[in-house]
């Protein structure tokens, strides 16, 4: 059995931030998003910072290194794979630090990896081929995967003193489903990946953060038209995604969606622009998307206490400091107003 170690109202952020300085990004996080705060992500640091090198990092027995095409499958850990696997060090020295200074820790923080199948999508085979076009290598790139995530959750949770939630970050899943990932040279692309398949290895990563944080599995995906059921099939506690892009998403997808959330499923709700719109928003504005799925699906309002969470739309990455410290602020704004809605709702 498994439980959610936020509170109602909760708030969190998907995982990047703009600038390179750890420790400031530990601080700000811990303290603008206090009910589930996130391990931040820091891409701009460059090779190794972002989602498909930070996994790698985590891997067990398997390394990588930076080609001219992307990052490669290596016999040993080169240069390229220490500095990914010392970044993540960084991060897991500021996230300690900033605890510290805090005096308590949270009572929950999430950690974000990259899911299988965004993970083998990113990563050639030394033959050239995406890791998982070969089934041998996506067992075992999946396995080791596994691996290293328990381990990196047991150090999270040994140095904050924080519970742990593992977010499984899957943005190229849709395109793989699709049959629309290009092959490394770009004159083809691969086959698609056959939907039971798909649900079939996504699960093995999904059971074992269930067990190594006895806690529901987040899983995201921000693409328009995100595959709900696979998700929810997969086993996924919580499923985060882009609720400004879901105004005209098909029937069958919001049948998808309310099947999920009716059945217990958390929904960790994107709502905050990721980078400064060109007017300013107000709360009404941000959260207005969190309440027409609602509408539409037929749900009381209250199931926005109950089941979600706020999120802004993705990744802050791309943002600029003021705007991105703004989006956490409105972030934990909307998350409030879920279980104590103005009167204007």
């Amino acid at each position: 059995m498994t439980t959610a170690p936020w509170p109602a109202g909760a708030a969190t952020g998907i995982g990047s931030l703009p600038g390179v300085d750890p420790v400031e990004a530990a601080t700000i996080v811990l303290g603008e998003l206090p009910d589930l705060p996130h391990l931040p992500e820091l891409p701009a640091r460059g090779l190794g910072a972002d989602i498909i090198g930070r996994t790698a990092a985590l891997l067990v027995d398997l390394a990588i290194e930076l080609v001219p095409s992307g990052y490669r499958v290596t016999a040993r850990p080169g240069l390229d794979h220490r500095r990914a696997v010392d970044l993540i060090r960084r991060d897991l020295d500021a996230i300690e630090e900033a605890v510290e200074r805090a005096g308590t820790p949270p009572a929950a923080l999430k950690l974000q990896l990259a899911g299988p199948w965004t993970l083998t999508a990113g990563v050639e085979l030394p033959r050239g081929h995406r890791v998982l076009t070969d089934q041998g290598a996506l067992r075992e790139f999946t396995e080791s995967l596994a691996e290293g995530m328990r381990a990196h959750v047991a150090e999270v949770r040994r140095r904050t003193g924080a519970d742990v939630v593992v977010q499984l970050d899957e943005p190229t899943l849709p395109t793989v489903l699709a049959g629309a990932l290009p092959t490394p040279s770009g004159y083809g692309t691969v086959p698609a990946v056959a939907e039971p398949e798909a649900r079939d290895i996504l699960a093995v990563l999904v059971d074992a953060a269930k067990a190594a944080t006895g806690h529901p599995v987040v899983v995201h995906c921000c693409a328009p038209r995100p595959p709900i059921a696979l998700l929810h099939q997969a086993g996924a506690g919580a499923i985060a995604l882009d609720a400004t892009l879901l105004s005209g998403v098909p029937a069958s997808v919001s049948d998808q969606i309310g099947e999920a959330w009716d059945s217990g499923v958390a929904l960790f709700l994107g709502l905050v622009p990721s980078t400064e719109p060109k007017a300013p928003v107000s709360l009404r504005d941000v959260t207005a998307p969190a309440l027409r799925l609602v509408d539409r699906l037929g749900f009381p309002r209250s199931i926005l206490a109950e089941r979600a969470v706020a999120t802004p739309t993705c990744g802050l990455a791309g943002a600029s400091a003021k705007w991105a410290r703004r989006a956490m602020a409105l972030t934990r704004d909307v998350g409030k107003a879920f279980v104590e809605p103005p009167e204007s709702w």
